[in-house]
């Protein structure tokens, strides 16, 4: 397989990320697709799907979970609303992340993605243990069907997401690692999270934004792909001496402009590919 394949973040019917006639006409071969609405994620839909994926030849590396009721319209939303944390939603979203690994199943995928949620810092927490257990549930969900579960970083910073998957301790639990959320968060520098994190991480983002003035308290602002406080190509680099060969999956969050989205990423592509082949030579 080529090293470093590009990819997008895409959708069918959800809302986040480009429509799959748009990567398509973007010329990339892999996708990371958020996970249909609920209704559309039936054995007969699967089979469409796939069919119009031969037909523009890319293939999904990662299918991401995602589910109602989530709202990223600040850090404190976030922690109330995202991911299977949020105790008065926590036993719905699990049994759905499930049915999503089904589906992700159908379409021959074997790497399943989300944002956990904000999980406790304090390993002694019984709120910690229950997201440890709740993990473990998931985890064990997948490997049943030889897939692998890869936790989005964001809301936890590298030393703190190292001992969550330590405590987890399932050979299927890995980190798709989004550089630009370390910095929107405000949780660590992306490239020294990413080094710390290391053979764990197994997917990747690939996106750019500049640090708030109160970090971790106020969100700091995606910017397009070589124009934040990321540093693209010492994050090729860092991949590279990780030992990770994977898809760049680049993620631009601006679905309600579809034009400037496409045209964004059309130049992250360009930036990758020029990135990529100087590191490579």
């Amino acid at each position: 397989m080529e090293t470093w394949p590009l990819g997008v973040f895409a959708s069918i019917d959800a809302g986040l990320g480009v429509r799959l006639e748009v990567a398509h006409a973007l010329g990339v071969k892999t996708i990371h697709l958020h996970t249909p609405q609920q209704e559309s994620r039936t054995e007969g839909q699967a089979r469409e799907f796939l069919a119009q994926l031969q037909d523009s030849g890319m293939t999904i590396t990662c299918v991401f979970g995602g589910f109602e009721g989530e709202s990223y319209a600040d850090i404190p939303t976030v922690k109330k609303t995202v991911g299977l944390v949020p105790a008065a939603t926590r036993n719905a979203r699990l049994a759905e992340m499930k049915e999503i690994a089904d589906f992700a199943r159908r379409l021959a995928v074997n790497v399943v993605g989300l944002h956990i949620g904000f999980v406790p810092h304090d390993r002694d927490d019984a709120d910690y243990r229950a997201i440890v257990a709740l993990a473990q549930d998931l985890c064990a969900h997948a490997i049943a069907q030889d897939q692998a579960i890869h936790l989005e970083t964001g809301q936890e910073p590298a030393d703190i997401l190292l001992q969550f998957l330590d405590d987890v301790d399932r050979g299927n639990l890995f980190i798709n690692f989004d550089p630009a959320n370390m910095i929107l968060y405000g949780v660590g520098e992306p490239i020294e999270a990413l080094e710390k994190l290391g053979s764990r991480v197994r997917s990747v983002h690939c996106k750019d934004a500049t640090w708030s003035d109160a970090p971790g308290v106020s969100w700091g602002t995606e910017v397009p792909l070589g124009e934040g406080a990321v540093g693209m190509e010492t994050y090729l680099r860092t991949l590279q001496k990780i030992g990770y060969s994977g898809p760049l999956t680049i993620e631009r969050e601006i679905p309600q402009e579809p034009a400037r989205q496409k045209t964004e990423i059309a130049a992250a592509l360009d930036l990758l590919q020029s990135l990529k082949t100087k590191i490579e030579t």
